[in-house]
């Protein structure tokens, strides 16, 4: 009896993987319309030019080129990929963790599918919560945050500005730009000493990069 719970319960998680699978790949024609529109207008990753893109990329996913959807070794990479928090946004009405994470990392091998890289990247930049703009306004959009806080694009600001913005990504509820937050000053001396080789995670679930902690510094 036990032995057929078990082969039913992993029967229904494949079938529920593959249905999210499905609709990524089904996703993909109108995301691949979308994210060509945001490159053609400056508002896909090229546009941060290389380095920073290479900023962005080393703290968000590191192996973002190399895998294909998600990731479970790379340190400091986390639970959830680039395409996986994009997952989040296009494939669920409300995200709620649990085992809804299955079809979340289906659909993102969906849309790895389906999209290329400079895609994925375009429509994750774009659609990424951000925090509040110092008027108290929701922001979305990485490119919208930096001309918010800022006034100027992500290419225009200087290192320390945009580090700041990556920073807020890991939690824009909690992390505030423009204030005198300790938390978030904290994350961006680790960003720095992690892009400046510096540091490395401690393993792939250390996203707050407690591997690139000073002490002598309290950061």
């Amino acid at each position: 009896m036990v032995a057929w719970v078990l082969l039913l319960a992993v029967l229904a998680c494949g079938i529920y993987g593959w249905i999210g699978y499905r609709d990524g790949v089904k996703a993909t024609a109108q995301l691949s319309a979308e994210a060509d529109a945001l490159i053609a207008a400056g508002y896909g990753a090229g546009a941060l030019g290389p380095d920073r893109q290479a900023i962005l990329l080393a703290v968000e996913d590191p192996a973002f080129f190399a895998h294909v959807g998600f990731d479970l070794t790379t340190p400091g990479a986390g639970i959830t990929t680039i395409t996986q928090s994009l997952s989040k946004r296009s494939g669920f009405d409300e995200f709620i963790p649990g085992y809804r994470k299955l079809r979340q990392t289906a659909y993102a091998v969906g849309l790895e599918r389906g999209l290329t890289k400079p895609q994925i990247l375009a429509l994750f930049l774009n659609s990424a919560s951000m925090g509040r703009d110092p008027d108290g306004n929701w922001v979305t959009g990485f490119f919208a945050a930096s001309e918010a806080h800022f006034d100027a694009p992500p290419d225009q600001i200087t290192e320390d500005q945009f580090i700041a913005l990556v920073a807020v990504l890991i939690a824009p509820r909690d992390l505030a730009l423009g204030e005198a937050d300790k938390v978030l000053q904290t994350r961006i001396a680790r960003i720095k000493r992690l892009v400046a080789g510096e540091c490395t995670p401690l393993g792939n679930s250390d996203v707050w990069l407690d591997g690139c902690a000073d002490p002598a510094a309290g950061t």
